[in-house]
């Protein structure tokens, strides 16, 4: 089980785990392991021996350094037995000074729990779920009745156990396929998104995507085989990104199709459609448009932010894209956003989730939460005064399935009267319907997409393809005649930039590990070949920290300028990369603040070593890398 604490700020804390064997008595009959996050506070831990005997008292103590990935998220101590179940009396959180920061009493939770949550129904007639000749709607209420509430609510979160008793394989609902599988080992990487886009080719998104959804269902059959159903291996994929890259400055806007509403709609239902797969019965891979609606940064202030767009905007601007990702893309999902959209959580909101989302655009599939989200309806955006509050906001307003584990509240909010069992089965069967219709509980046999095998993943073909999509992805921005370079005329090169032998800036973010990666550097010296020398110096980083100096005084950027001085002709590739912006993070670079820019000119490093390159005489090709908008008034006018 998972012991939940919220609000805990990032920092160093003491925690003291109080334990007491009640049951048995003697040793070796309840060894247990507890961790926070992925830190073992104690390993094959065994209370009797520890305490000394039976009804003795012992503590477990530990020191954590908790890195909050976004402010309010919930704080997770994982308790795992390894023959019987594990057991804690209390958790004490204590900060550097000494203060109690988080207390929790496991006999406080017991009283908040719902009587009967574990009784398991009495269904006399024989199961129709496992039959895959049964309607689909029959086989998911018919699962559904069988559950005890306990199972229900934990299947309303997004790492779902198994319910061994029923046949119902563990799932983990969060999974990631922006440019390519992500966070899942080796994959074909396409070009970030934003990049994608600029190709404007919405037959090749279709394309693109069908290769990612084939080497999606490749990675899934074969980590199911290796008893694998963690984060990450999953069919149910939170991408496409189709908001709207409204504010250049926004630092997930390199996710997006760019700035328009029409061509993002027509580039999501493409890849909507080619990930999902054309079969009229299973799920290729389910596709997920996030993030409904109104999010555009900015991103340090996303958890408490209220979009509040004109009435023309909202429905011209932030609407048009995911209506055409339901009504022609058959989305099997969509993501609520973190900020609230005229005053309610876009992540419980009646007028985005029931009214746009289900009655008007008839949208049949899951609502998901994104990660913490529910956490902020309570914390970040104080919008109920408890957790139980939130949770029953969420489902009754229509959001299914969370990131998170607030999900873990709604027994207590049922006590409370505050939802129905009604409202659980109406979103548990949103979530289900994407199980079945993935053919996770039917034979492989019957499901088309299960005979795909590992041979598919990082294929020749889809290698080709993501070169070509590079290709197309390249815009040229001005030409005075310096390109083509002529061949004739070059004895050396010299490559210049942080960018230019980048693997990082290759990769964008979301994104998945290339088997062979190519920097822009090894492309040059592979296409120079031995009769055109190829010199590179970084001259200096992307960017600064705020004070730093960096000029014609450093060995960096002498090096450039020796190395420009030397050759025919310099490229120099430039721009920012995904360590420099993104989702909510801190950046200690000038220029950048929590993921987004603070302003939007090419960073001042950058302009004074192209200056300098400039003043050589050589001719100079700017090469820009980067996932959004740079304002580059110097380099436009001079090169």
């Amino acid at each position: 089980f998972t012991a939940i604490i919220f609000g805990l700020a990032a920092g160093r804390y003491s925690v003291e785990i109080d334990v007491a064997e009640l049951v048995h008595r003697a040793a070796g009959l309840r060894p247990m392991d507890v961790f926070f996050g992925k830190t073992a506070l104690a390993l094959n831990y065994d209370i009797f021996k520890e305490a000394g005997g039976y009804a003795r008292a012992a503590r477990i103590t530990g020191t954590i350094d908790y890195e909050d990935p976004a402010p309010f998220h919930p704080v997770a101590f994982r308790f795992a037995g390894r023959k019987d179940a594990a057991i804690f009396n209390a958790i004490r959180v204590e900060d550097a000074g000494g203060r109690v920061v988080a207390y929790l009493n496991a006999q406080t939770l017991r009283a908040a729990e719902l009587p009967g949550a574990e009784v398991v129904p009495e269904v006399k007639e024989p199961p129709i779920y496992p039959d895959p000749s049964q309607p689909l709607e029959r086989r998911v209420g018919d699962l559904i009745r069988r559950m005890s509430l306990r199972e229900k609510i934990t299947q309303m979160l997004d790492e779902a156990p198994a319910i061994e008793r029923l046949g119902v394989p563990e799932y983990g609902y969060w999974n990631e396929c922006l440019h390519g599988v992500a966070r899942a080992g080796t994959a074909t990487v396409f070009p970030q998104a934003i990049a994608m886009a600029a190709t404007w080719d919405v037959p090749l998104f279709r394309e693109i995507a069908g290769v990612i959804g084939t080497e999606a269902r490749a990675k899934y059959h074969d980590a199911i085989g290796r008893g694998n159903h963690g984060r990450y291996y999953g069919l149910t994929f939170w991408t496409p990104n189709i908001n709207i890259f409204r504010d250049p400055r926004w630092g997930r806007g390199q996710e997006t199709y760019g700035e328009d509403p029409f061509l993002t709609a027509r580039l999501g239902v493409a890849f909507i459609q080619g990930l999902q797969g054309d079969d009229p019965r299973y799920y290729r891979a389910v596709a997920c448009a996030k993030h409904f609606a109104v999010h555009s940064g900015p991103e340090p202030l996303r958890h408490e932010f209220d979009a509040t767009p004109s009435e023309r905007d909202f429905y011209d601007t932030y609407l048009p894209h995911f209506e055409a990702a339901v009504r022609e893309g058959g989305v099997g999902a969509v993501m609520g956003a973190y900020n609230r959209v005229y005053g309610e959580s876009a992540s419980a909101s009646p007028l985005l989730l029931l009214d746009l989302l289900r009655k008007q655009w008839g949208f049949q599939g899951q609502v998901v939460s994104d990660c913490g989200a529910i956490n902020d309806i309570w914390m970040g955006h104080a919008l109920v005064a408890t957790p139980e509050e939130a949770v029953a906001r969420a489902v009754k307003n229509g959001c299914d399935l969370e990131c998170g584990y607030m999900y873990y509240a709604l027994a207590s909010a049922l006590r409370r009267g505050l939802l129905t069992v009604d409202d659980i089965d109406r979103a548990l069967r949103h979530s289900l319907n994407l199980r079945f219709r993935m053919g996770m509980l039917d034979p492989d046999a019957m499901v088309p997409y299960a005979r795909i095998t590992m041979a598919e993943l990082n294929s020749p073909d889809h290698a080709a393809l993501a070169l070509q999509t590079a290709r197309k992805s390249i815009a040229l921005l001005k030409n005075t005649g310096a390109l083509p370079l002529d061949r004739a005329h070059l004895k050396r090169l010299a490559v210049i930039g942080a960018n230019a032998d980048s693997v990082p800036m290759l990769l964008g973010n979301y994104n998945g590990v290339p088997l062979h990666p190519v920097t822009i550097l090894q492309g040059i010296k592979d296409a120079a070949g031995p009769g055109l020398e190829v010199v590179h110096a970084a001259g200096g980083p992307l960017a600064v920290r705020p004070g730093e100096i960096f000029g014609e005084e450093s060995p960096a950027f002498q090096e450039a300028l020796a190395g420009a001085r030397s050759a025919d002709a310099v490229i120099f590739v430039g721009g920012i990369d995904a360590q420099l912006e993104g989702e909510e993070m801190k950046v200690p670079f000038d220029g950048f603040a929590g993921g987004d820019r603070t302003r939007i000119e090419l960073p001042a490093p950058q302009t004074a070593l192209l200056r300098a390159l400039h003043a050589t005489g050589k001719p100079v090709i700017f090469v820009n890398c980067s996932g959004s908008a740079i304002a580059m008034p110097w380099e436009a006018d001079n090169l």
